[in-house]
C-alpha cells in the first residue's frame, strides 16, 4: 500500500449541450505496476460534484475507509460534443493515512457513457507526489452515479436540493390552479303534443266464398323396398408378435442436463466475448461502487460455482481452465436480490494470460449477465 491518490472525476453531458451532473459519484481506481493488497482490496473513491454551465468544482475522496482517507478539492471542464473529461485535484484538505503512505494528487482524462439509467466514467490518470513532485504512478479509474455519501454531503449539495424542492413546490402549486367552468343553463325541453288517435272509418261487412267441395282423395301405390347386397367386412390380419430373442435390447440414453430455472425463466443477455490463450482465467468479482447487499450466485456452463455470495469491496474469487479440448465456457451472473439501491449492479476483473479485463455488470429479476470465454492458441 505505497500511495493514497487523490481523485476527481467529473462528468459531461452529453447531447448537444452540457448535462446536469451535480451530485455524488463513487468508484474505484487501479494502478499499473503496483501490487494490490493481498487480501485483494482496492482503493475506492468518491466524488460531489457542482457544475456549471461546461465547468465543474467540487471535492474529492480516496480511501480505503472513512478513517483512512485523503480529501482534496479540484476543478475541471467538458466537452459536450465528445463526452470527454479533463480535471485535476488543487489541494489537500484533509488527510488521514499510515505513516507509510504519502499523498498525491492527480490528472485525469475520462470518458463519459450511460447505460440504462446507470451512468458511468472511465478513463486514464497520471499522478505526482505532493512534497517533491515525483512520479506516483499512473492506472485506470472508473466512476459510478450513486445517490448516498460514504462521509457527508457538501454544502453546495444540500443547498441544490433545496433549490429543486422549492422548484418543484412552485410546479406543483401551478399545477393545481385550474379555473373553474362556466356554469351553462340547462337546455329547455320541449312538451310532447298529444295527437288523438285516428277515427276508424264505417266499412262494410266481407262477403263470404261459397263453399268448394274438396278434391278426391290420392291413392297412393307403396313399393317394397330395394334389397342392398352389401360385402363382408375385410379381415385385416394383424402380424404375430414379436418374439423376445428377435427384439433388440434398446441403448441407454445418457442423463439429460438439468438446467437451473433462474437460467431459463429470466434471459440471458451476453455483455462480453473474451478471446484469450490463456490455460488458467482468475476472475474476481467486486461490488460496483455502494455496498448495498447485493447478492448474487454464478454459473458455470450451467453449474453453479458460487451459490448466493454477498458483494463487497473484497472479491468473490472464480478460477477455471482453457485448452484445446475445453475450449468455449459460459459464465452466467445471476442477481439473488436487488439489494438496497436497485439494480444489482457489480465489477469483474479477468486475469488470463498477462492480460486484465474489466467488465461491468447488470442483473436483476427479469434479467441475467452473460460473460463468453473462447481459447484460441497464438
Amino acid at each position: 500500500m505505497k500511495t493514497t491518490l487523490l481523485f476527481l472525476f467529473l462528468l459531461a453531458g452529453l447531447s448537444g449541450t452540457a448535462q446536469e451532473l451535480t451530485g455524488i459519484w463513487r468508484g474505484y481506481f487501479n494502478q499499473v505496476n503496483y501490487q494490490r493488497d493481498p487480501d485483494g482490496s482496492r482503493y475506492k473513491f468518491e466524488v460531489q460534484l457542482d457544475q456549471k454551465n461546461n465547468y465543474f468544482s467540487g471535492v474529492t475522496y480516496s480511501y480505503l475507509s472513512t478513517i483512512f482517507y485523503g480529501k482534496a478539492t479540484a476543478s475541471g471542464t467538458v466537452n459536450p460534443k465528445t463526452k470527454k473529461v479533463f480535471l485535476e485535484e488543487l489541494k489537500l484538505v484533509e488527510v488521514k493515512m499510515s505513516g507509510f503512505s504519502e499523498a498525491c494528487i492527480m490528472t485525469l482524462f475520462l470518458q463519459y457513457s450511460k447505460s440504462g439509467d446507470e451512468e458511468f466514467l472511465e478513463g486514464t490518470y497520471t499522478s505526482i507526489n505532493m512534497k517533491d513532485s515525483t512520479n506516483c504512478g499512473r492506472g485506470t479509474v472508473f466512476l459510478r452515479r450513486v445517490v448516498t455519501s460514504d462521509f457527508y454531503k457538501e454544502p453546495f449539495l444540500v443547498k441544490r436540493e433545496k433549490e429543486k424542492e422549492l422548484q418543484k413546490e412552485k410546479e406543483t402549486a401551478k399545477t393545481n390552479v385550474v379555473s373553474a367552468p362556466k356554469s351553462t343553463p340547462p337546455p329547455a325541453t320541449k312538451t310532447p303534443v298529444k295527437t288523438p288517435p285516428p277515427v276508424a272509418k264505417n266499412t262494410k261487412p266481407p262477403v263470404k266464398k261459397p263453399a268448394t267441395t274438396p278434391p278426391p282423395p290420392k291413392t297412393t301405390v307403396k313399393t317394397p323396398p330395394a334389397i342392398v347386397k352389401t360385402d363382408p367386412k375385410p379381415v385385416v390380419a394383424t402380424p404375430k408378435a414379436l418374439r423376445s430373442d428377435t427384439v433388440a435390447k434398446a441403448a441407454k440414453k445418457p442423463a439429460p442436463v438439468i438446467v437451473p430455472k433462474v437460467l431459463t425463466n429470466r434471459q440471458n443477455e451476453v455483455v462480453k466475448t473474451i478471446i484469450t490463450s490463456a490455460n488458467e482465467v482468475e476472475l474476481r468479482i467486486y461490488d460496483n461502487g455502494t455496498i448495498d447487499n447485493d447478492t448474487v450466485s454464478v454459473y458455470l456452463d450451467k453449474v453453479l460455482v458460487v451459490s448466493k455470495q454477498r458483494l463487497t469491496e473484497k472479491p468473490i474469487i472464480v478460477r477455471f481452465k482453457l485448452d484445446d479440448t475445453n475450449d468455449f465456457h459460459e459464465l452466467v451472473m445471476v442477481a439473488e436480490n436487488l439489494g438496497e439501491i436497485p439494480p444489482n449492479t457489480s465489477l469483474m476483473v479477468v486475469n488470463a494470460a498477462n492480460k486484465q479485463y474489466e467488465v461491468r455488470i447488470t442483473s436483476n429479476e427479469q434479467k441475467n449477465a452473460m460473460v463468453i470465454f473462447k481459447y484460441e492458441k497464438d
